[in-house]
């Protein structure tokens, strides 16, 4: 039998968005909709994944009627947070300076937001110094 990855597929991080952007406990029609509005995804396939994410203790589901509800078990900062030590450990051997040189050499960066990272760092430095006092 085939183990649940504990990372997100593509589909999986879309639908788990839309419940999170929902808020309280949506039904499959509710993210359906939401997250799909142009029908892009079928109901049943919604269904799946939303059952995949159940398995991957994400979502805990609730029936009321004829209709399961889904409500998140984590935040989006928690999964955020896994997901970020997910991409360190498989790419970067877990090294977050690796990760950090990686960001900070691409060319994607432009000066503006290599400013706004220097001063992320220089807060977190600040607070880190005032910690150590």
């Amino acid at each position: 039998m085939r183990q649940e990855s504990e990372t997100l597929t593509p589909v999986e991080w879309e639908l788990m968005e839309a419940i999170w952007q929902l808020g309280g406990s949506p039904c499959v029609r509710d993210v359906l909709e939401f997250a799909y509005p142009g029908g892009e995804k079928a109901y049943t396939t919604v269904q799946t994944v939303m059952n995949i994410l159940v398995k991957k203790n994400l979502l805990t589901v609730h029936k009321t009627g004829l209709v399961n509800f889904y409500t998140p078990t984590r935040s989006r900062r928690e999964v955020v947070k896994t997901e970020t030590r997910h991409l360190v450990s498989r790419f970067f051997g877990g090294s977050l300076r690796a990760l950090a040189d990686h960001l900070i050499d691409s060319e994607d960066l432009d000066v503006q937001e290599l400013h706004e990272l220097k001063k992320l760092l220089d807060k977190k430095t600040n607070e880190q110094g005032s910690d150590q006092l």
